[in-house]
């Protein structure tokens, strides 16, 4: 971040590093919410019922998925996902943060481990893991900073081009 003068209380700069600070607060709460398996923690960081519907306000792509739009679908969409996870970490690398006004935008690359079904009881079920590169749009809204719109693209690690041989 360039500066010009000090940053010091109630100075546009130090208001920027807030509102960054603020953002990548949201965005981690997504990823946690997601970790926990907690809906309701997933729908607390989208924009609210005030300013996004069932229908409209919101869009969200998971990868392989179609455009997801209106809370009534992307809240589905997570739920499916959190019935259908076992374990999911995420590690988040390569986070980029920038704030136009009300409006801001993360991009990161999602590094997750996830875990799927132990085929006995009792056991761990297979550890698999995978990038996802995310670009997160954030929203200033009376309650804070809310998820306006997420759009994850798979990355292609070296081992998924081993045909080309």
């Amino acid at each position: 971040m360039t500066g010009e003068g000090t940053a010091g209380n109630g100075s546009p700069a130090s208001a920027l590093e807030a509102d960054r600070e603020a953002v990548l607060a949201a965005n981690q709460r997504l990823y946690e919410a997601l970790e926990n398996g907690d809906l309701e923690a997933i729908e607390g960081v989208w924009l609210s019922a005030a300013d996004a519907d069932d229908k409209n306000g919101v869009t969200c792509v998971h990868p392989g998925w179609p455009v997801l739009r209106g809370r009534a679908q992307v809240t589905r969409s997570y739920m499916l996902i959190m019935m259908n996870t076992e374990y999911i970490q995420f590690f988040l690398t390569d986070v980029e943060v920038e704030v136009q006004g009300d409006v801001a935008l993360v991009t990161c690359t999602e590094n997750i481990l996830s875990g799927g079904e132990a085929e006995e009881d009792g056991e761990l079920g297979p550890l698999v893991g995978g990038k996802v590169v995310s670009t997160n749009l954030f929203r200033r809204t009376a309650a804070g900073w809310r998820l306006w719109s997420h759009h994850g693209s798979p990355v292609l690690t070296s081992g998924d081009d081993e045909d080309e041989d």
